[in-house]
């Protein structure tokens, strides 16, 4: 496979060549690993459905929009509270 050349601020490459470390791999290796697992958007929005099939066919868990809005909101409060945003 021929290789690529992408052009990123260097602090950026910095940190994915320490993160790619911390792991044991070089950072063509784990940058060729991010592209192999990421999800696009519309990959993650079909899990989504899927998850919510899932849940539905095994307990009936099927949220409105509305209760959906309400317990994502306090998903990302309680992350807020946390520190992970």
């Amino acid at each position: 496979m021929p290789d690529a050349t992408t052009r990123i601020p260097a602090e950026a490459r910095d940190r994915l060549a320490r993160t790619a470390a911390s792991e044991g791999m070089s950072l063509r290796g784990y940058l060729s690993h991010l592209a192999e697992t990421l999800l696009t958007p519309k990959e993650r929005v079909a899990r989504a459905q899927e998850a919510r099939a899932a849940l539905r066919a095994w307990n009936g868990y099927d949220p409105s929009a509305s209760e959906q809005g309400e317990l994502d909101a306090e998903l990302d409060r309680r992350l807020g509270e946390a520190g992970v945003r």
